[in-house]
């Protein structure tokens, strides 16, 4: 799942309006009139590309004002369903990846936008994971990867050859073990790696670089070989044991951001995130770039596979019939060029990938310019780590658990991966 979340900061849902008023270009909005939408968002100090949306799309379409309400990050699926049920939710929606994606199409709470759809041709990465029996529920407007983020500057001091496009994993590790040792010599506290405490950093890559494996069919083996890495990397003391990162609550950020990691698994997200944060003085200034994730063998080097889900936009199936057309004016423009362009410039990753977006995106100050990096961002197979199907969140949620055991050393690597497959047929794959 993609992580993007602050801490529960136990605010109420509050309604922010953002007034629309620019000449527009192009054709004019076919709304018949002024017409004012509601749209979901979280933390809208901290998350830009949501006002940058609604800036982007009134300069075309002036007659629409975008009016947002926003809830808390870490509790946007339970508050907005609650709204949604109440009647009282948004005209527009933001689906923050596809785990829950069902249970809205399922609750019948998302508008059939398959028009809309049609119309955006084949340069949309990730819509089709939105589509329930050749219907089109909603469209993406952003969609992450994951990469393996390094620093330049401590493989320099560790005289360890930084990473290319054909890192296998069996390289990722002779490198955690060569940075750890030439770190040390080096007088460097910084660990070869940090791993974040979420089950995604995990299970997300192994998913999806395993040949044959399936969230839904109850069978975990495929992880085994990803934990006990990491497992190893932890008893070799190349990255910080799990027990320290969530006892401590060690945020992702700082780890690399203040240089105590060399290489980070993350997603796509925090390349924008670090760049404002290098800008800001809340990270310091060291050289980066972003590589591939490693990959299970070579063969995959031309086009490495990755996970991410896309963060998607759909209309609620109860907005006024006055205002479809507008909804639906607004998905066209947030799904397509216009609206990736003016994203990338602020270092968000799109759905929609064309040449200006790519330029868009390396245009941005504090962006890595090097080959490798621009490799990465135009260049992956990435597989959804939610794959759509109602059984997904509670098979989810009992691999979290699933996670935290083998993490913290409570239960072996392949007892607990057992258990995980029996929970998963008796409570939820045989009761469907």
């Amino acid at each position: 799942m993609r992580h993007r979340h602050p801490q529960w900061t136990a605010i109420a849902a509050a309604v922010t309006a953002l007034t629309l008023t620019a000449c527009g270009s192009g054709e004019p909005a076919d709304t018949g009139g002024p017409v004012t939408l509601t749209m979901s968002a979280w933390s809208m100090k901290t998350t830009p590309e949501f006002q940058k949306l609604a800036e982007s799309f009134q300069a075309q379409h002036p007659d629409v004002k975008i009016q947002f309400k926003e809830y808390d990050a870490t509790n946007y699926d339970t508050q907005l369903t609650a709204d949604l049920a109440a009647g009282s939710g948004p005209d527009l929606y933001i689906l923050k990846n596809l785990k829950n994606f069902i249970t809205y199409q399922g609750g019948e709470q998302l508008l059939d936008v398959s028009d809309v759809a049609s119309g955006l041709g084949d340069k949309v990465n990730g819509i089709g994971n939105y589509k329930v029996d050749g219907v089109t529920y909603a469209v993406p407007y952003r969609q992450d990867s994951w990469y393996l983020y390094y620093n330049k500057d401590l493989f320099a001091a560790a005289g360890v050859t930084p990473p290319d496009e054909t890192w296998t994993w069996a390289e990722y590790e002779k490198a955690s073990a060569d940075l750890t040792a030439g770190l040390k010599a080096a007088g460097s506290p910084a660990k070869a790696a940090y791993q974040h405490t979420w089950q995604s950093t995990v299970q997300g890559l192994a998913l999806a670089q395993t040949k044959g494996a399936d969230l839904g069919s109850g069978d975990y083996g495929y992880l085994a070989p990803y934990y006990k890495r990491a497992l190893e990397q932890q008893q070799a003391g190349s990255q910080v044991d799990y027990g320290t990162a969530t006892t401590n609550t060690l945020q992702y950020q700082a780890q690399f951001g203040t240089q105590q990691a060399a290489m980070m698994l993350m997603g796509s997200w925090y390349v924008a995130t670090l760049i404002a944060q290098q800008k800001k003085g809340e990270a310091q200034a060291f050289q980066w770039g972003f590589a591939p994730a490693p990959q299970p063998d070579a063969g995959t080097k031309d086009k490495p596979i990755t996970f991410g889900d896309p963060t998607g936009v759909g209309v609620n199936a109860a907005i006024d019939e006055n205002k479809v057309a507008a909804a639906k004016k607004f998905l066209t423009f947030a799904a397509g060029e216009g609206a990736a362009t003016a994203l990338a410039g602020i270092g968000i990753t799109p759905a929609t990938l064309t040449d200006p977006v790519v330029q868009a995106y390396f245009g941005v100050q504090g962006m890595p310019a090097d080959e490798l990096s621009r490799f990465t961002f135009t260049t992956h197979d990435t597989r959804a780590e939610n794959p759509v199907s109602a059984q997904t969140a509670p098979l989810q949620n009992i691999l979290l658990e699933t996670h935290s055991a083998i993490m913290s050393g409570s239960t072996p690597v392949d007892e607990a991966l057992t258990k995980a497959g029996e929970r998963a047929r008796s409570e939820v794959l045989e009761s469907k």
